[in-house]
């Protein structure tokens, strides 16, 4: 099992970024399938973007198209959610999640499909 750090929240306003990155320990991060959930209060936890093995390969959920961009940074071991233009909607926990099932380019959407979570990091945006 391998354990993930989160970091990168905070509280902002809305029009701001944010960076949130994911290290996992051990082995290096391009061992993973990696993505970034979310989960507002009273809500379910929904898929925000991830990312393959490789980096190739990517998705975003329709609600952070355009304004999120996830990405790998392999000198640091980290993968890296980029958050920009955020809004009031973005507020909840944000959770990096790993696996190490699938192709290099196979891009893991479902919560069920990732057995590796880090605790979650507070994302705050306030209007």
């Amino acid at each position: 099992q391998v354990q993930l750090v989160e970091s990168g929240g905070g509280l902002v306003q809305a029009g701001d970024s944010l960076r949130l990155s994911c290290a996992p320990s051990g082995l290096p991060s391009s061992v993973y399938a990696m993505g970034w959930f979310r989960q507002a209060p009273g809500k379910e936890r929904e898929i925000v973007a991830a990312i393959s093995r490789s980096g190739r390969s990517t998705y975003y959920s329709d609600t952070v198209k355009g304004r999120f961009t996830i990405f790998r940074d392999n000198a640091k071991n980290t993968m890296v959610l980029q958050m920009n233009n955020l809004k009031p909607e973005d507020t909840a926990v944000y959770y990096c999640a790993a696996t190490a099932v699938g192709s290099i380019l196979y891009v893991a959407r479902r919560a069920d499909e990732y057995p590796d979570w880090g605790r979650g990091t507070q994302v705050t945006v306030s209007s």
